[in-house]
């Protein structure tokens, strides 16, 4: 199985950055058997890019799938060690569908954050309930909340680093965001709020 693959953005952020930038994917919103990938989604699932495309092909849900069922074992934790390793990962975006589905998968991320490093994790997620208890992130995991969720209220929009969709680049510059449409890594600069453009 490939664990970690990269799309066509995250092709050209590497270019431009001279990084080697991968992801990790999972379904989008539900698993083909009907669990629940991202249990805080709300506005998003009727947007959601990750539900169109390429990602409706067939055998691209298939690895899917059988990425969310392996993130489920014991093994996971492992065999993304050793993937980080094999293909020389400088980033690394968590989730470019799907999120954080529970507490638990959650912890083997901050286990595999920890256990590398020198490699950057970055994510954005609309699971906040999850990131604003007691568990302390490595410094080298870095978390975007995206508005769109059902807990937008958690977000503390001065000091969170977080996410917004815009309909055009002039909005999200004269709003004072970043522009993280073309250039992924713009996601975790200093700037805390990240722009998007809806697409």
């Amino acid at each position: 199985m490939n664990l970690l693959t990269q799309n066509k953005k995250l092709k050209k952020t590497s270019i431009a950055n001279n990084k080697r930038v991968l992801n990790f994917s999972l379904p989008a919103y539900k698993t083909e058997s009907g669990k629940t990938v991202c249990p805080f989604a709300k506005d998003c699932i009727k947007y959601c890019y990750a539900q169109k495309g390429n990602y409706r092909y067939p055998s691209v849900q298939k690895g899917l799938n059988k990425r969310y069922e392996l993130s489920k074992t014991d093994n996971f934790v492992p065999m993304m060690n050793a993937t980080i390793k094999k293909k020389k990962a400088t980033h690394i975006r968590i989730h470019d569908s799907g999120d954080f589905y529970s507490i638990k998968y959650l912890i083997k991320w901050v286990d595999i954050a920890t256990q590398n490093k020198d490699v950057i994790f970055y994510a954005y997620t609309k699971s906040i309930k999850f990131f604003k208890g007691s568990l302390t992130m490595p410094k080298n995991l870095k978390i975007i909340f995206s508005e769109g969720s059902k807990t937008d209220n958690l977000i503390d929009t001065t000091k969170d680093r977080h996410a917004k969709i815009f309909k055009n680049v002039a909005d999200l510059l004269n709003a004072g965001y970043i522009n993280a449409s073309d250039n992924d890594l713009n996601a975790i600069t200093d700037n805390k709020k990240v722009g998007l453009v809806y697409h």
